[in-house]
């Protein structure tokens, strides 16, 4: 952005995605609504190319469907230093699961010191734990897994199974880096399966083992699945004017990211075969994500089961045990914020869970920097200032050409409104004699606009690097900024915005029309009042940038008047 023009076009290029974005939520195809069908309790298990569909059990267990409310077996807590989640002996399945670090909302001291002055109750705010997965049948989001016994053999646990295990709370102590929780079932005719959680200090990364002892008579065939179901997600926290996606997720290597949304899954089943890969329910800020082996051969699937429950995961290739033997498979569960550098070391290509859409490769180098100037500044408020520093920097040949094409065109302003009068009655005459005075005064009128459709890709980058990444999201910056991911709650920024967005404006020439030239004074006011909303962080970045170019816009407009 390097004057009012650029401004308009940025803000209005995001104001039409935005609409858009909105527009496809509320109006956009909606999957058919299903009446809960409960004659089927298999549909949410994933049935093999060329296998018959899973075959019963064992007596144990119950009803698949998603229903109401959650079938559940005995519940074990799990804590961590950084988890506090529940597991469910019924398959396993994870549910409730907390991240300790990550609160829903921050208070602010400085609002809270101002309310109490002033004789205000303080305001109320959900200090609680960030919930990922959750057992709500309203916001149901789990994580599900188990085994599936190829055509000829034995049933086998699967998600609806009830495991047996001996203890009801497991808890990381300190001084302790590992905590396992395993959990069994035998059908009582040889086939033993021993699942075994594996929670490490300070990760986010959970494994998982399924052991199978064969202790009977007949090999026994069979693949090992992981998926995630949930419903729709809807953060009732989130701001208005900011839409991300949530969803599902595929990374293979041939194919790499790809989105997978509700309606997707809705339409048609997702049928991918690959080596590697993973698969991914992601929503603003955080993410969760089964990644098997990358040398094992997956199957990857989705359902659309009934009441919008959707299931996305993978399941592996067929393994044959022997009579007397024993196999394991092994695959590991993520489930955390989606901080990149974190990311990158769990599996290729997870770090692409922060959505920067198609300028992904613009975002990312973005992110790096702005990574790089907070190791060294410990704030990441002053590193948004310090990116948006070094990208006028980068920008600034461009910027330079820009306006001095704007400073020409403000020296010739009054000859060109005393022209506009003198031919007020011939607008061809007109016409002709500003493009005259144009070549006689080598000025480009749209000699600034090739400088700024450049740098829109960069900005709009920027914009989602900003609203994508988790560190910011309740990171302090100076005084009452104590959450730059949430809007000033004193809109002091916003009123700075639109003061040097004013400023800026008093720099460039003015439209020669009167009515456009009214218009273009209401813009200050009306972005001001649309960046109230918006998080300080957002904001703070707008500040700044038009400070340096009001700096640099008002040195060149001085150099361009002391050359005549």
């Amino acid at each position: 952005m390097d004057n009012i023009r650029f401004i308009l076009i940025v803000v209005f290029a995001m104001l039409i995605f935005m609409l858009w974005q909105a527009w496809q939520v509320d109006y956009g195809p909606k999957p058919p609504v299903t009446v809960t069908d409960t004659t089927n309790a298999k549909e949410d298990l994933p049935s093999a190319s060329g296998t018959p569909a899973p075959a019963e059990t064992t007596q144990q267990e119950v009803s698949a469907v998603p229903s109401a409310t959650l079938p559940s077996g005995k519940i074990i807590k799990v804590k961590t230093d950084v988890l506090a989640l529940e597991i469910d002996t019924q398959g396993g399945t994870l549910r409730n699961l907390d991240l300790l670090a990550y609160p829903v909302e921050k208070e602010n001291t400085i609002v809270i010191r101002l309310r109490d002055m002033l004789g205000l109750p303080a305001s109320e705010k959900n200090l609680a734990p960030t919930r990922l997965f959750d057992s709500n049948p309203d916001k149901l989001f789990v994580a599900q897994s188990g085994l599936i016994a190829d055509g000829g053999s034995a049933a086998v646990a699967s998600h609806h199974t009830i495991f047996n295990n001996e203890k009801d709370n497991y808890v990381l102590e300190p001084g302790q880096d590992t905590l396992t929780v395993p959990l069994t079932w035998t059908d009582n005719n040889g086939l033993v399966v021993t699942k075994l959680y594996t929670f490490k200090r300070g990760s986010y990364q959970i494994g998982l083992e399924q052991k199978v002892q064969n202790n009977s008579a007949q090999p026994w065939t069979g693949r090992q699945y992981s998926q995630l179901m949930r419903k729709p997600y809807q953060d009732e926290k989130s701001n208005t004017f900011i839409r991300t996606y949530s969803g599902g997720v595929l990374y293979t290597e041939e194919e790499k990211y790809q989105k997978v949304d509700f309606d997707d899954m809705a339409e048609e089943n997702l049928n991918v075969a690959a080596k590697g890969g993973w698969t991914a329910m992601i929503q603003h800020y955080f993410a969760a994500a089964w990644v098997p082996p990358v040398d094992q051969e997956n199957h990857f699937y989705t359902k659309d089961l009934k009441d919008q429950h959707y299931v996305i995961g993978a399941y592996s290739a067929p393994v044959t045990v022997a009579s007397n033997a024993n196999a394991e498979f092994a695959t590991q569960l993520f489930a955390g914020p989606k901080i990149q550098p974190m990311m990158e070391n769990i599996a290729n290509g997870l770090e692409l869970t922060v959505d920067y859409g198609w300028l992904t490769i613009i975002g990312k180098p973005i992110y790096w920097l702005l990574n790089q100037i907070y190791n060294m500044v410990g704030n990441w408020g002053w590193a948004i200032i310090g990116v948006t520093l070094c990208i006028k920097l980068l920008f600034f040949p461009l910027s330079q050409a820009s306006y001095r094409s704007m400073a020409k065109m403000r020296k010739i302003q009054p000859r060109l409104k005393e022209m506009q009068e003198r031919f007020a009655d011939d607008r061809p005459r007109f016409n002709k004699e500003m493009m005259d005075m144009y070549k006689r005064e080598k000025v480009n009128p749209l000699g600034g606009c090739l400088p700024i459709l450049i740098q829109i890709p960069v900005f709009i980058s920027l914009y989602w690097v900003l609203v994508e990444t988790v560190e910011i999201r309740q990171a302090p910056f100076l005084l009452w900024i104590q959450d730059l991911s949430a809007m000033d709650p004193f809109y002091v920024l916003p009123v700075l915005m639109g003061i040097t967005m004013k400023i800026q404006q008093g720099l460039n020439p003015p439209p020669i029309d009167p009515i456009q030239a009214k218009i273009m004074k209401m813009f200050p006011i009306v972005f001001t009042i649309f960046f109230l909303f918006f998080p300080a962080g957002l904001v703070l970045y707008w500040v700044v940038n038009n400070t340096l170019s009001i700096l640099q816009q008002w040195y060149i407009t001085k150099q361009i008047n002391e050359a005549k």
